[in-house]
């Protein structure tokens, strides 16, 4: 432990990611199940975006569905089978959106 945290918890030797504009981006959907216990999420995958933009994007789409989720490892997890609102927030928002698998 230091005066700035606990060091062994910061991400060492990766540099933080910059954000690309929405314009530039394709966001990809896909309906997932695996180790849920059945129960369905939506995944948005290849986004460039800082933790901080992740996170506020989560938080904008799973509000606009009424529902949980997470960012795990670059990938956004929305609960439910909301593929549909969840591609229409990101076209209001300027991105391109494909469905994938599924």
């Amino acid at each position: 432990s230091s005066d700035s945290g606990d060091l062994r918890k910061k991400e060492q030797g990766k540099p933080p990611v910059k954000s690309l504009p929405p314009q530039q981006q394709t966001a990809y959907l896909h309906r997932d199940s695996k180790g849920r216990g059945g129960k369905g999420v939506t995944l948005i995958r290849n986004l460039v975006l800082s933790e901080e933009d992740m996170s506020a994007l989560a938080k904008r789409i799973k509000q606009a569905c009424g529902s949980g989720g997470t960012v795990k490892d670059g990938t956004i997890e929305i609960q439910g089978g909301n593929r549909e609102k969840v591609a229409e927030v990101l076209l209001k928002l300027g991105y391109k959106v494909k469905l994938a698998g599924g």
